[in-house]
């Protein structure tokens, strides 16, 4: 039987919550041309024609949805900003006359491709979707973040489709998730995996310390990467998350999936190229095909840099569909030789694995 990829988004997301502000201002790279600039190289490679992909499109929702992961509070400010057709919240986000309808068609993106999976409509999925959510938080937009797109899935889920199964989050972003962690922080049955540069753009969270707290103790793993890490240490997490994967034993495994870890990306630190994103998302396919039956669902995050993002976008629909795939002749870099993080990420994988015994069995 042939695969079934579901690939989501909508053309709203290449043409909404234009940024009124030009680049290099921070805010400015979380644009209508990260996703623009994916379907047209995707279009120019053919792949909707695969027929092994589905196009899915955003599930429709109303504000109920959205109050299952926010506050009337935030929800409101969001509504009336985007009524007024400006706004500035805090330092990084920004907000124009589509920013509320966006962001709620993102959390309905955000549902529909984890749905689909659960409802085996398609085997795994990939929602294109913007603004990103990982940072957001209950009553608050954060770090280009309005609405949490995972976390109002999750509780959708939950209290819609009354799913109570256990879910694993992989959260592989060059900035630590603090939002979805905060949500899931004392949750027993969501497990939480971050990996991210040990940078703390969001103060002083996202350590190896943080483990979770009451029923969640254990189920918030952090592992932070030293800047300027590359392909060849990269994937060192994986012999951490693989086994604790397999012990928590999940129905349905998210991955919140961010590119700015990509050498070209103007707001990250790391030097990867999309051949690590190719790998990674091999070895966390074979894993929810050993222990969740495939239900594999990735959301887009971070990402800003407009060649290297549709490239890596890319490196992970090939994995899925088991293909071959070739690093482009822009990341074949060999200034990436001289550098060496192997002993730092070893002692972060040590440590943390110390940490974590006593919650794990498989770690004895």
């Amino acid at each position: 039987m042939k695969k079934k990829i579901g690939i989501l988004t909508d053309d709203d997301f290449s043409n909404q919550h234009q940024p009124p502000y030009p680049r290099p201002t921070f805010f400015a790279y979380e644009s209508p041309l990260r996703i623009s600039s994916i379907m047209s190289y995707l279009n120019t490679l053919d792949i909707f024609n695969n027929e092994c992909i589905i196009k899915l499109s955003p599930k429709l929702i109303d504000e109920s949805i959205l109050k299952l992961a926010h506050s009337q509070y935030h929800i409101d400010l969001i509504k009336r900003l985007s009524e007024s057709g400006h706004g500035i919240l805090g330092e990084d986000i920004f907000i124009t006359q589509d920013s509320y309808s966006l962001a709620k068609k993102a959390v309905g993106g955000a549902i529909e491709a984890v749905e689909s999976v659960i409802d085996r409509k398609v085997d795994q999925s990939f929602a294109l979707i913007r603004p990103p959510g990982h940072h957001a938080v209950k009553d608050n937009a954060s770090g280009l973040c309005i609405f949490n797109n995972i976390a109002n899935s999750i509780l959708y889920l939950r209290e819609k489709k009354k799913y109570k199964k256990k879910i694993a989050i992989i959260d592989i972003d060059d900035h630590f998730g603090d939002g979805i962690a905060r949500y899931f922080y004392d949750d027993p049955d969501v497990l939480y995996f971050s990996i991210h540069e040990f940078d703390f753009l969001e103060g002083d969270l996202g350590y190896y310390t943080e483990l979770g707290e009451g029923d969640g103790l254990g189920k918030n793993i952090n592992f932070p990467i030293p800047v300027n890490t590359t392909d060849k240490d990269f994937l060192e997490f994986m012999k951490i998350l693989k086994p604790i994967f397999t012990e928590f034993n999940p129905d349905l495994i998210i991955c919140a999936i961010g590119f700015d870890m990509h050498f070209a990306d103007q707001i990250g630190n790391c030097l990867l190229t999309s051949k690590s994103y190719y790998r990674f998302t091999r070895q966390i396919l074979e894993l929810s095909e050993e222990i969740c039956d495939g239900k594999l669902a990735f959301i887009l995050e971070g990402g800003y840099n407009l060649i290297a993002l549709p490239i890596c976008v890319n490196a992970v629909i090939r994995s899925l569909l088991n293909e071959e795939f070739s690093l482009s002749k822009f990341e074949d870099n060999k200034y990436f030789l001289k550098f060496d993080n192997k002993r730092k990420i070893t002692k972060i994988k040590n440590d943390l694995k110390d940490l974590l015994k006593k919650y794990w069995d498989c770690l004895e």
